[in-house]
């Protein structure tokens, strides 16, 4: 899942909650059709990631979402009118998309796919910690403790779950958090430059990134497959879960996101990040054979009470302090 574009100023778990309209059943399906969506990127690139490498998982993932997009912007009636926003766009690509890519399959060589599952719901927690560090945001208590609440929570998982405790499991972890950490980065850019600078329609920040992401990735992967070509070990399977990783998880979840943005607002579209960790963890037990334990459950626990903590509703007195541009 990849919500760094809307990880500033998030609105609250209990707005989603007090929310009391009742969605419609076309909306309710495509909230739980993109969590699935996103569930599964993790299942996917645990299944090409040891094969092809994370370099060139990374790198084909953008490559493939870069071109599905390019084929859906027009069809969403979308020029590739970047308003002089390019080189900004590209960065962002490669913050918000390039880095983590790469850290997501770094990880996948050591780490079952519902633990990266479970650790991209850090993504707002590593936010605050960027804000307040970097952005001039306020780290209120009820922030702070639930980024201890999330930081328990990846403890629990890596040393309680099904797979032993090692130096590699600790490395993929701290890949997931590298990636979580660019996710709230990007958000704070994206603010800085795009939204300060007038603005720009967020289907094409995500087609702009892609290809930003994709340039950057190109000669890294490159050199990778010189030194180790490991496309002819890639067999048919692994190449249709790069097509799914690229074109459906990558490309269509975010025109589906985007769509509900517009049918649901940004309040109840966040509803997304919960419903992930669930999907990744059963995609993985059901397609990969991975064992679920109540270490799952904790840490999941545990992470989602530290996202709830992190999104409730600030009193006044400890409101957080607007980010200076």
């Amino acid at each position: 899942m990849h919500l760094s574009h809307f990880c500033n100023g998030l609105p609250s778990l209990n707005s989603i909650i007090a929310s009391t309209e009742l969605m419609k059943l076309a909306d309710l399906f495509r909230l739980l059709l993109l969590s699935a969506i996103w569930g599964a990127s993790f299942l996917f690139i645990r299944i090409a990631a040891p094969v092809l490498g994370p370099l060139p998982t990374a790198f084909f993932r953008v490559l493939i979402g870069a071109v599905t997009l390019a084929a859906c912007l027009p069809l969403l009636g979308l020029k590739w009118d970047m308003q002089g926003k390019w080189p900004a766009v590209v960065m962002l690509g490669i913050i918000n998309s390039g880095i983590p890519f790469v850290m997501y399959s770094v990880a996948a060589l050591w780490l079952p796919a519902g633990y990266s599952a479970i650790f991209n719901a850090m993504t707002p927690l590593m936010g605050v910690v960027i804000g307040s560090l970097f952005f001039a945001e306020r780290l209120t208590r009820a922030k702070a403790a639930g980024v201890l609440l999330g930081l328990a929570g990846v403890a629990v998982l890596t040393r309680t779950g099904p797979v032993v405790f090692s130096h590699d499991v600790l490395l993929g972890a701290l890949a997931c958090l590298v990636a979580t950490s660019c996710y709230g980065l990007a958000g704070f850019l994206t603010r800085r430059w795009i939204t300060a600078r007038g603005g720009l329609d967020s289907r094409l920040v995500a087609g702009g990134s892609l290809v930003g992401a994709t340039l950057f990735l190109l000669p890294f992967s490159a050199v990778a497959l010189l030194r180790e070509n490991t496309l002819p070990a890639a067999g048919l399977g692994v190449w249709a879960g790069m097509l799914g990783l690229g074109m459906f998880c990558t490309a269509i979840a975010y025109v589906l996101y985007f769509r509900l943005i517009a049918d649901l607002g940004p309040v109840r579209s966040l509803t997304v990040t919960f419903l992930i960790p669930p999907f990744g963890i059963v995609w993985g037990w059901m397609f990969l054979g991975e064992t679920l334990s109540w270490a799952h459950a904790a840490g999941m626990l545990l992470i989602g009470g530290a996202v709830w903590l992190v999104l409730r509703p600030a009193t006044p007195a400890s409101a957080p302090a607007v980010a200076r541009s």
